[in-house]
């Protein structure tokens, strides 16, 4: 043992943190060159610790340099490194430096302040940086974690450079304090220049399937899973069918009868909120304002011509109302499925086109009415009511469910989380640079979204994959219902929160008191603007700085652009972002659809899907067509055999685990920026109120609601 060196023969201390990314970790060579605020300069500094293997993914490590006394208060980084090992890509996430000591402007020398980038020899590398060889290896690391520890924990004073970059071979990159900077005023403008042409070489707009969300032409190193385990969709299929009680389930392939499926929940399966009460009308209800599906639901102002409801049909379910008196009072809510109307499904199968009529009652609930299930009026295709057959009305409601199923996973889900959200991804990487305030607010926001679209494309979206076997429309009808809705869909109302409400004529809380879906994601959206606003008035506090932007003008027209860009609708301002208003909701709109409308539409599944008769993704036979009473076996017929309820369990189960962190808790900082950081901290307070109030509520609550519970609500769409 030795005597430990003295924190006064120390001038600095660096942390680097390599990025917790696919293929990040290097073994090449990585130098340094510190620069102060008077544009002094350290020597060439060599990172490396003799005995450690420095730089491996997810990893920090710490550097002791000393003999570089003579610099002001650091403000820029240049790091570079060279080729040398097996591995030599890098990602690097953060550069931190403690600075012991320096030397104000007066006290500094003319010579003093004259740049010195001479390369040191390979002793004075072991010098400057230091090896720790005096105390023993195993002391030494926890020393450095104990100083790790307190830097992070804000006890020692830090200078921080983000990086958040592939480091490429031989070229030098020069990192600044905080690293948030607009490009008028970015002293680096050859840089953050090839910068943006490499990443416009990596993210390129793919048309694949013409009348859907663009794509990215091919998944960057940057997006790749940290853990590819995490993620092996068909390695944990295969992992859960193989238990034993699903084996003995599968020596048969048809359900004897309804109560024979809760011998399948067991183990990894809990049994799916779901099953309970599924019969019942007032559930029904229930899941058009706090199901898998729960923007689709709009007040009835008038009943369609071809949805021929007469107050002999309904006068019984609305507590004495005439029809036109419960249309007037805005106590009738519709949900019309047209979009869905001679849609061409995998295999022949069929998806109704269906109409359902529902009576919002003063106790909170909202039950259903009527229900048609074709478009056109005829005998073969009756208005289905409360008081016909139970079996029969539970088959009406069943094949409705099976409609809204489509709907749901072709668009509330796929469309327009996913793949609208990659399409804005692309466009913000193809336009803003890595050190642009508005790239650091939305970075933490799409997080393996490219990753899991990838996979999905690959697993459940291939013929014969997950869709074509669980739904009964099949990729096919997938895609076809999502190009219709596409060419309609609009990010200043289907995207932003308060005019859908507002459009779908549902914002008022004393007809819906339990629109959960509402309610939640309203606070939430609130919140968000708070966030945004302030962050965003911080960067641009005179309309000069948002005028003479050029890569945020660039970004409005790779959103909007229908041929060299995304080509989506209604981007506020028309992607010009003349207004900061215009801005700000584009960036809300963006950051909530990759959190509260993804995990409003995901995290569900589970519970909605995995007891087929509640809500099924895949129905066979033919639709009733007339009210003859049915029995518990006409219902079984219709419903998917054990092998596809297996499937369905088990990747619902799946995809309604969580992949990332809760909102605000950001998995990867971007956001070092002294008013950015407060802001993030209001941001986080906020939520942490709302997340109080749902939780307070849902203890009053048979069945809670907590999907947008805001610790429940990822960051980014990552599963």
């Amino acid at each position: 043992m030795g005597v430990a060196l003295s924190k006064k023969s120390i001038d600095f201390e660096i942390i680097i943190k390599t990025g917790d990314v696919k293929g990040a970790g290097t073994d090449s060579n990585v130098y340094c060159v510190l620069i102060d605020e008077n544009e002094g300069k350290s020597r060439d500094l060599l990172l490396d610790v003799r005995w450690r293997n420095d730089f491996e993914k997810g990893s920090v490590d710490l550097f002791k340099i000393r003999n570089v006394p003579n610099l002001g208060k650091i403000r820029s980084i240049q790091l570079w490194r060279d080729k040398k090992g097996i591995g030599d890509d890098w990602f690097v996430e953060t550069i931190k430096i403690k600075q012991y000591a320096m030397k104000s402007n007066s006290e500094k020398s003319e010579k003093e302040k004259t740049p010195n980038n001479c390369i040191c020899n390979e002793d004075e590398k072991q010098n400057i940086v230091n090896n720790n060889n005096i105390d023993s290896e195993e002391k030494t690391i926890e020393k450095n974690k104990k100083i790790i520890n307190n830097i992070h924990s804000g006890l020692d004073p830090i200078l921080v450079f983000p990086c958040n970059r592939w480091i490429e071979p031989n070229r030098k990159y020069l990192l600044l304090q905080y690293d948030s900077v607009l490009p008028q005023f970015d002293p680096r403008k050859i840089q953050r220049s090839w910068e943006l042409d490499e990443k416009k070489t990596k993210y390129m707009f793919a048309d694949s399937i013409p009348g859907i969300p663009k794509g990215v032409k091919t998944c960057p190193v940057e997006e790749h899973f940290s853990n590819d385990y995490k993620w092996d969709i068909v390695g944990k299929k295969v992992k859960f069918l193989a238990q034993k009680k699903f084996t003995k389930l599968l020596t048969t392939n048809k359900w004897s009868n309804l109560d024979d499926m809760l011998d399948v929940y067991k183990g990894s399966f809990g049994i799916p909120y779901g099953y309970y009460n599924w019969k019942s009308d007032a559930s029904f209800g229930q899941q058009r304002l706090r199901g898998c599906n729960p923007t689709l639901i709009q007040l009835c102002t008038e009943i369609p011509e071809n949805f021929p409801v007469t107050d002999d049909l309904v006068e019984p379910f609305l507590d004495g109302l005439k029809l036109e008196e419960a249309v007037s009072g805005k106590e009738l809510y519709i949900v019309n499925l047209k979009i869905l109307e001679n849609l061409t499904c995998k295999d022949s199968r069929f998806v109704c086109p269906a109409m359902a009529l529902f009576h919002a009652k003063k106790n909170g609930d909202l039950l259903p009415i009527a229900i048609q299930l074709q478009q056109t009026p005829s005998e073969d295709n009756p208005i289905f009511l409360p008081n016909d057959p139970p079996y029969t009305w539970m088959l009406a409601k069943m094949y409705f469910n099976n409609a809204d199923c489509a709907l749901h996973q072709a668009c509330t889900h796929l469309g327009f989380t996913h793949l609208v959200v990659e399409s804005m991804c692309v466009a913000v990487h193809r336009s803003l640079s890595p050190s642009h305030p508005v790239f650091r607010l939305l970075a933490p926001h799409f997080l393996y979204l490219i990753a899991i679209n990838n996979l999905a494309v690959q697993k459940l979206l291939a013929p014969d994959g997950w869709i074509d076997v669980t739904m009964t429309m099949g990729v096919c009808g997938l895609f076809e219902i999502l190009k219709r809705t596409w060419k309609n869909w609009r990010l200043d109302v289907d995207g932003w929160l308060p005019k859908d409400l507002e459009v779908r004529g549902v914002g008022d809380t004393s007809s819906l008191p339990s629109y959960m879906y509402r309610d939640d994601s309203l606070m939430i959206h609130n919140a968000l603007v708070d966030y945004v606003t302030e962050i965003l008035t911080n960067i641009y506090d005179t309309p000069e700085k948002l005028n003479g932007d050029f890569e945020i003008k660039a970004f409005g027209a790779a959103l909007t652009d229908e041929v060299y860009g995304a080509g989506i609708k209604g981007v506020f301002g028309d992607g010009k972002f003349e207004k900061l208003d215009d801005l700000i909701k584009t960036i809300v709109s963006i950051i909530f659809l990759s959190s509260v409308g993804h995990a409003a539409a995901n995290f569900c599944q589970y519970d909605e899907y995995a007891f087929p008769p509640n809500y099924p993704a895949q129905l066979s036979g033919k639709i009733p067509t007339n009210k003859t009473a049915l029995t518990e076996q006409d219902i079984i017929y219709h419903l998917p055999n054990k092998d596809t309820t297996l499937n369905i369990m088990v990747v619902t189960k799946i995809l309604s685990d969580r992949g990332t962190n809760g909102l605000g808790d950001f998995e990867v900082q971007y956001q070092y920026e002294p008013k950015a950081v407060e802001a993030v901290e209001r941001f986080r307070t906020e939520l942490k109120e709302i997340s109080a109030k749902i939780k307070e509520r849902n203890k009053t609550m048979t069945v809670p609601y907590s999907y947008l519970d805001p610790e429940e609500v990822p960051n980014a769409i990552s599963i």
